[in-house]
C-alpha cells in the first residue's frame, strides 16, 4: 500500500532551491572576491607570495558574478544573498527537528558506524547500487547530509561572518580560537569548494538514479 506521506516536505523543498540559488550567487561572487588577492594563508597575516598556503587560480569572467572584476560589486552581491543564506540554514535546522526528519532520516545508528557494514555501504555505492531497504537514506547519504548541514553550512556561514568588515569584531574571540582572520578566510575557502565538491557528487549522483523521478520529487514532494 502507497503512502500519502510525502517524500520530501515543503519545508525542504523550498529550502532546497532557494539554498541552491544562493549557493550560486555566494560562490560566483566569491570567485570574484578571491580574485582581488589569490592566495590563502594561516594565522592573522598574509600578503607575501612566500607566506601563502595556497595560490589560486585567477577565474574567468563566465564564472564569476559580476562578470567583470569588480571587488566592491561582488562583496555588495556576497553581503546580499549571505543573509538569507544563513537566515534559510537556521530555518531548516528548526524544520527538521521539529518533524523529526532529522530523527526518523539523517539520525546515524551505532550498529552503521560498525566497519563491516561501512564497508558493505562502500561496495554497493561502487557497484552503483544506492538501494537502503525501509530507509530513507543509507549510511554514507546520512553521513554526507550531515557533514553538510551541521559542519561545511555552518562553518560557510561563521567563518564568513569572521573575515566580514563591521562584524568581524564580534567574532574576535573564534577568529584567535582559529589563529587570526587568515586563518579564518582559508577556513572559509575549505568549506565553501566542500560544499561544491558535495554538490557535484550529489548532481552526479542524481543523474545516476532516476533524474526526473527526483527531480520531480524535488519540487512536488514525491511519495514515499
Amino acid at each position: 500500500m502507497s503512502s500519502d506521506r510525502k517524500r520530501h516536505a515543503l519545508s525542504t523543498r523550498v529550502w532546497h532551491w532557494v539554498n541552491f540559488a544562493c549557493l550560486a550567487i555566494l560562490f560566483m561572487s566569491g570567485l570574484n572576491i578571491s580574485n582581488a588577492h589569490p592566495r590563502l594563508y594561516w594565522g592573522e597575516w598574509g600578503f607575501g607570495a612566500a607566506d601563502a598556503w595556497l595560490f589560486l587560480p585567477r577565474f574567468p569572467g563566465w564564472m564569476t558574478i559580476p562578470g567583470h572584476y569588480s571587488l566592491a560589486a561582488a562583496r555588495d552581491w556576497h553581503t546580499l544573498v549571505a543573509w538569507p543564506f544563513a537566515l534559510g540554514l537556521l530555518f531548516i535546522w528548526v524544520a527538521i527537528l521539529v518533524n523529526r526528519h532529522f530523527a526518523r532520516d539523517l539520525l546515524t545508528r551505532r550498529s552503521e558506524w560498525r566497519w563491516s557494514a561501512i564497508r558493505s555501504d562502500i561496495a554497493a555505492h561502487l557497484r552503483l547500487d544506492f538501494s537502503h531497504g525501509a530507509a530513507k537514506f543509507n549510511f554514507l547519504q546520512k553521513l554526507s547530509y550531515g557533514l553538510v548541514l551541521g559542519v561545511l553550512l555552518p562553518g560557510m556561514v561563521l567563518t564568513g561572518l569572521g573575515i566580514s568588515p563591521g562584524v568581524e569584531p564580534f567574532f574576535r574571540p573564534l577568529v584567535e580560537l582559529v589563529g587570526g582572520r587568515q586563518s579564518m578566510r582559508s577556513l572559509h575557502f575549505i568549506f565553501a569548494w566542500g560544499v561544491f565538491a558535495f554538490f557535484v557528487l550529489h548532481v552526479v549522483l542524481v543523474l545516476l538514479t532516476h533524474p526526473l523521478k527526483q527531480m520531480a520529487a524535488m519540487i512536488g514532494g514525491g511519495r514515499e
